[in-house]
């Protein structure tokens, strides 16, 4: 495959460029610093307090995508906020609180709150959120903080089979599975996909000058927002159904594979 004129490489963290470890590839940081006439785009449902610790020395260089594109920073500037309603927020946790095996994290611009204390789900979510603060009680969280998403861990792996539990919240809410563990609740219409669509015409970069890597149901829109879309080959089904392209495994490095290429 002939890869030319890219000005824009957008990137999905967990499964795709991350390993089974939550390693990044060590030629990536060395590929950011070489390839200024690309924009990098982070582009993940982590915290950006987490993201931007994870690539500091190159932050300069990158624009992020955290929350699954409710909060879109540049030279460590927000530059798009999505904020839910806080009426919405306390619906979503109304819901969530009735339904087998979910935790919910609240996810604001200081930060995410969480009232578990047990020690896997502790653990699955300092993964994602560096910045982490158990409370009791997140609906006065909800009340008191500008909430940007819902993050909702469910144990034994159940996202998929609980998305159902979501179909009662109102029209301006959306849910996603981000992950096999992960369900996130945002503002309708916000999406990686809008975030990429809004860098893409600041910076004059069409679809046939963008390519971008995902594996799970929240890359969908961010994969459509460009023509070299490619999936890894440990991406669910119907992402790989999506994707023009395919890669190797997030294990064999399969974005580097792509990107050394350029």
């Amino acid at each position: 495959m002939l890869i030319q004129n890219i000005k824009l490489v957008a990137v999905d963290m967990d499964g795709t460029l991350l390993n089974s470890k939550k390693e990044c590839p060590k030629s990536f940081i060395p590929w950011v610093k070489s390839h200024d006439e690309i924009k990098t785009v982070i582009a993940s449902g982590r915290q950006f307090y987490t993201l931007e610790k994870m690539f500091e020395e190159v932050a300069d260089k990158l624009v992020i995508i955290a929350e699954n594109g409710c909060l879109v920073s540049y030279k460590g500037q927000f530059i798009y906020k999505s904020v839910m309603d806080k009426n919405d927020v306390i619906t979503a946790l109304s819901v969530i609180e009735k339904i087998p095996y979910a935790i919910p994290v609240v996810c604001t611009l200081n930060g995410g709150f969480i009232t578990a204390t047990e020690e896997e789900e502790m653990k699955q979510a300092t993964q994602y959120y560096v910045r982490l603060t158990q409370v009791p009680d997140l609906k006065k969280v909800a009340l008191e903080e500008e909430t940007v998403k819902l993050a909702i861990y469910f144990r034994k792996q159940m996202a998929e089979a609980s998305a159902h539990y979501f179909d009662v919240l109102p029209s301006n809410l959306t849910s996603v599975v981000s992950g096999v563990s992960w369900i996130d609740v945002s503002n309708s219409g916000v999406t990686k996909g809008t975030a990429l669509k809004a860098i893409q015409e600041q910076y004059d970069i069409s679809r046939s000058q963008s390519m971008a890597f995902g594996d799970y149901f929240n890359d969908v829109e961010m994969l459509n927002m460009c023509d070299y879309s490619f999936a890894m080959a440990n991406a669910h089904r119907e992402i790989k159904r999506i994707a023009r392209y395919q890669t190797c495994s997030n294990d064999e490095d399969g974005v580097m594979k792509i990107l050394e290429q350029l």
